[in-house]
């Protein structure tokens, strides 16, 4: 990661002030496997803290071990919904377990392909869009050139890093985001970093 570093502040020096005053890159991986797509569902729309209870509340309710697509489907609609989840997230999640136990989500054939594949096979799923798509390559598949650049947090980041009088569009913070290639998801993580410090990423 160190060649990462020196080159976005060589490209960048505002991104090179971010790298300064945050510290070292100490991202947080995940297994690019059910149970992550099913975490990052819980969590749209929702602040950090809510998802994360409800999130802890399925897999315990679940039982031991990661959550499985077996271990999802044997809960039942009316017992999710008191776990927190919404009727629609349920749907999801019980869509994407169907279709991973019939082999029609392909987890680990997700290692293989290039990101622009990855996006288009997991947004054919109900309830991922691109955000969603996005956070599964950075966290779980650990691309190194992904830029979400629809999240509010790396919008609000590049507005205050920036200057931007106003929360930039996702085009322009595409346009500022060209000179961190090809390590946007460095960059990304210390746009997340400046503006939630205790974010755990």
């Amino acid at each position: 990661m160190y060649r990462a570093i020196v080159a976005l502040r060589r490209a960048d020096p505002v991104m090179g002030g971010l790298i300064e005053k945050i510290g070292p890159y100490k991202i947080r991986y995940l297994e690019p496997d059910f149970e992550t797509l099913v975490k990052s569902i819980v969590y749209q729309q929702l602040s950090g803290k809510v998802a994360a209870t409800i999130f802890g509340r399925l897999a315990a309710a679940a039982g031991d071990g990661r959550l499985t697509p077996e271990a999802a489907l044997a809960l039942s609609p009316r017992k999710m919904r008191g776990l927190g989840l919404s009727r629609q997230k349920i749907g999801y999640i019980r869509d994407i377990a169907d279709q991973t136990r019939s082999g029609q989500a392909d987890f680990a054939g997700l290692r293989k392909m290039p990101d622009e594949e990855v996006i288009r096979a997991l947004t054919g799923l109900k309830g991922v869009g691109v955000w969603t798509a996005h956070m599964f390559l950075i966290f779980a598949l650990r691309r190194k050139d992904v830029l979400p650049s629809g999240d509010l947090g790396i919008r609000a980041a590049v507005r205050n890093a920036y200057h931007f009088e106003v929360l930039p569009t996702p085009v322009e913070v595409e346009r500022v985001g060209e000179r961190w290639r090809p390590y946007r998801t460095v960059a990304s993580w210390y746009l997340w970093r400046s503006v939630e410090p205790n974010a755990n990423l």
